[in-house]
């Protein structure tokens, strides 16, 4: 499994919508994609515009390829996009260790 983290930083003020767009995006768009498996997303309490978006896939290529260079990704661009404060940090991890 891999593990994509964004981080996103969104405009001042626009929180409440952002929340709302962002799960939108991930139920109607994200859910149905090629080897998607979950998501977890996390808002910083010391800064409010910022949130780290973690979705989990089968593989690497399921997000870099199946979905990316999909209709689907531009659908969630459109929803999410507009509240970008700049382009989100991606990257893509593998999991060492976990706790029982």
């Amino acid at each position: 499994m891999i593990l994509e983290i964004a981080d996103i930083r969104i405009q001042a003020g626009k929180q409440d919508e952002f929340d709302s767009a962002i799960q939108r995006g991930l139920d109607q768009v994200i859910r149905n994609a090629v080897g998607f498996q979950g998501f977890k997303i996390n808002k910083s309490i010391e800064s409010p515009e910022r949130y780290v978006l973690m979705i989990y896939w089968d593989t690497l290529e399921n997000h870099t390829i199946d979905f990316r260079e999909s209709a689907a990704f531009a659908e969630w661009r459109a929803i999410v996009g507009p509240f970008f404060a700049g382009p989100p940090v991606v990257e893509h991890f593998t999991l060492l260790a976990k706790s029982a």
